[in-house]
């Protein structure tokens, strides 16, 4: 019979960890947090010094019954949820939950999945840390104080249903202030120069670009200037005045974060955060690898340290010099400063294995999970090989004042580039036209092109561009960018189109309410001075009441002004052309728990309700009439006529309106792509851009 008891989050992770254990280890899961804050009410005693009553989660009671039977039984018991704060906040509610008594009781922690690593936190058992679970306790009372007291409020002044959040509040804040950036700006005029000349002995011209006047860097703002540069420089002899030859280096990238993940994983493989942080979750807790059993591809997922432990380094060091040669191996990988808000805790994220290649690991994972962990795996093998180098010449053409530059780089060693370029970069050839000139060769002008620019504004948030400015800003931690981004789109306050991230009308109100009456909360710069509290909760600084003591009365004095002083703010219901076939008004627009339905507006006198069919603007090739988003019993969407059952056209892939020329069948969107929808026939073209 066993005679310990390892307890985790997953049950993922329970089949993993039995392997490495053995027979004397039983391993059973908490299904993640076992008791918390009750949803009916603040669940925090402000009378007594804010103390938080937490009870049992509904559902968790068979769960604990169990766990607390198996800990009865072992002779120690072993807490190993996840490394963090999170993680060990979940482990105390345990002991609290099961009883447990402190002298068999051990919480251990490790960064990834693997034998050794579970086997040797074993050796290092430990107490709860309680400074840990403060810094989540403070995190979860703040979060609750300021959500069940706002939200009842902006429930009363706009509509119901409606949530504020301490963080969530602060990024639909930088959104707001983001989009505003952009309505106000104004295109301002500039102009480029280039000229193109003939060199000797070439077919091919080389392009160069205007620089400046008597060594001066000179800006074009307008059609006449560069006109007046361009008067100049007729009848004017061109030479080269200067040729430098130089090195430079591309430094190798530091390996993944939690932030830069996310971001990465949102250019590369445009996926969303909440999408990212699950498949990482699957790699982290374990995969089943043909001939191994379930294995933990990667280290843990939360983390916001690029720090890679000395085993890992010397590891990924012998599988570069052996599988890329000795001279590709980084002498001293680049390290991040370490900066006030980095816990430093974990690891970077890394693969747990670097000679479990990508291409050897893909039978095993599904395509999502190849692609992230292939990044991975990537980016942590480049962190550690050596630096790119290129050759580079710059060349000066002068003529009377003027000059003209033109620049070519020639990759002289890859370096980490063998494995890892990074979205929008390039490997840079040479202009091989630099390579016969020297000082004084002359050359002929051929032509000017001017180009006519204007500045462009600010660019839309994307998911991952505001994890990076949230990141720089020092608001949230690793684990609560994606739950705080997945939220404002769920509440409707935001809407992403395109990867972009826009305000609704109801965002613009919320947040417009937050900004007036609760200025402190959406305030970036104290949300990261109360982060910055709650980091000195953890190391054992700070007392985790005295932050929510501070923070309280002067949230309960806005509260109060904001009560008497907010005005009611109406959402206008978006109107259609559709009519209520029972009072005749036109019908609008409301949100219910599965999206869009068309509403009567005479609520409650007429209650006529129908299912909002969202038209794409294409019309049905077979009647004439719109094509609309329907979805499956299950959910699945596809594309019919708003005429169904008469019309029975539809298509799983978009229809693109246009009809193909061979065989006039609709064409469909497959990608980047537009496809001909009849079975026999093969027609694709390019979809415009």
């Amino acid at each position: 019979m066993a005679k310990y008891l390892v307890i985790v989050e997953s049950p993922t992770k329970v089949k993993t960890i039995k392997k490495f254990l053995g027979s004397n280890y039983e391993v059973a899961a908490s299904n993640g947090h076992v008791r918390d804050l009750p949803k009916s009410q603040m669940g925090v005693d402000i009378e007594h010094d804010y103390e938080p009553k937490y009870i049992t989660i509904r559902g968790k009671g068979d769960i604990l019954a169990a766990l607390r039977k198996s800990a009865k039984k072992a002779d120690k018991v072993y807490l190993a949820t996840d490394p963090d704060r999170e993680g060990e906040a979940i482990s105390w509610h345990l002991s609290i939950a099961l009883k447990l008594e402190p002298k068999k009781m051990y919480r251990i922690t490790f960064n990834e999945i693997t034998k050794n690593a579970v086997k040797d936190s074993l050796k290092h058992a430990r107490d709860i840390d309680m400074n840990l679970v403060d810094a989540q306790q403070a995190r979860r009372v703040l979060d609750r104080i300021v959500g069940y007291k706002i939200s009842p409020l902006l429930w009363a002044k706009v509509k119901r249903g409606l949530s504020a959040g301490r963080v969530q509040s602060v990024a639909l804040r930088m959104i707001a202030d983001r989009e505003e950036e952009i309505s106000a700006f104004i295109p301002e005029e500039y102009w480029t120069l280039e000229a193109d000349f003939s060199v000797e002995g070439e077919k091919k011209p080389l392009r160069a670009k205007f620089y400046g006047k008597s060594g001066q860097k000179l800006s074009i703002s307008s059609k006449e200037e560069a006109e007046t540069i361009m008067d100049s420089l007729k009848g004017e002899s061109f030479q080269v005045v200067d040729v430098k030859k130089g090195e430079r280096t591309k430094k190798a990238p530091l390996p993944f974060t939690t932030s830069t993940l996310q971001q990465e994983a949102s250019k590369v493989l445009n996926f969303s955060t909440q999408k990212t942080m699950r498949i990482a979750q699957q790699l982290y807790e374990g995969i089943d690898v043909k001939g191994n059993g379930t294995v933990g591809l990667i280290t843990y997922l939360r983390t916001d340290s690029t720090r890679i432990s000395e085993e890992a380094d010397s590891m990924a060091r012998s599988y570069i010099a052996s599988h890329y040669g000795e001279h590709y191996a980084a002498s001293h990988p680049e390290e991040k400063k370490s900066g006030k808000r980095i816990q430093d805790a974990h690891e970077a994220i890394r693969p747990s294995d670097i000679s479990r290649t990508p291409v050897e690991m893909k039978e095993s994972l599904t395509r999502d999970q190849f692609r992230l962990y292939q990044l991975i795996w990537k980016r942590f093998t480049a962190s550690r090989m050596e630096n790119a180098r290129y050759e580079t010449t710059q060349v000066k053409i002068g003529a009377g004042e003027y000059l003209f530059t033109v620049a070519a780089s020639k990759l002289a060693f890859d370096g980490f580039m063998s494995v890892y370029v990074q979205e929008g970069e390039e490997k840079e050839e040479s202009n091989l036209l630099l390579k016969g000139l020297d000082t004084d060769s002359r050359l002929s002008l051929k032509e000017f092109l001017p180009e006519q620019h204007f500045t462009q504004p600010p660019a839309h948030f994307t998911e991952a561009a505001l994890v990076k400015a949230m990141e720089e800003q020092g608001i949230g931690r690793p684990s609560t960018y994606a739950p705080t981004i997945t939220t404002i789109i769920a509440r409707r306050y935001v809407a992403k189109e395109n990867k972009n991230l826009y305000m609704t009308e109801l965002g613009e109100v919320v947040n417009s309410i937050m900004k007036q009456s609760f200025p402190s909360i959406v305030d970036v710069n104290f949300t990261a001075y109360l982060e910055a509290l709650l980091d000195k909760v953890e190391e054992g600084t700070v007392n985790w009441k005295t932050v929510i003591r501070n923070f309280y009365p002067d949230l309960e004095e806005l509260i109060e002004k904001a009560e008497k002083e907010l005005e009611h703010v109406k959402i206008e219901d978006e109107v259609t052309d559709v009519i209520c076939d029972k009072c005749g008004r036109n019908m609008v627009v409301k949100y219910g728990p599965h999206g869009k339905f068309l509403a009567c507006p005479g609520f409650p006198d007429c209650k006529n309700t129908k299912p909002y069919l969202e038209k794409i603007g294409v019309a049905c090739p077979k009647c004439g009439k719109d094509i609309v988003i329907r979805k499956t019993k299950k959910g699945r969407r596809y594309y019919g006529c708003e005429d169904n059952p008469e019309c029975d056209y539809m298509s799983w892939q978009k229809p693109s309106g246009k009809l193909c020329p061979k065989c006039g069948y609709m064409l469909v969107e497959k990608g980047n792509k537009l496809v001909c929808s009849g079975e026999a026939c093969t027609y694709v073209e390019e979809k415009a851009k």
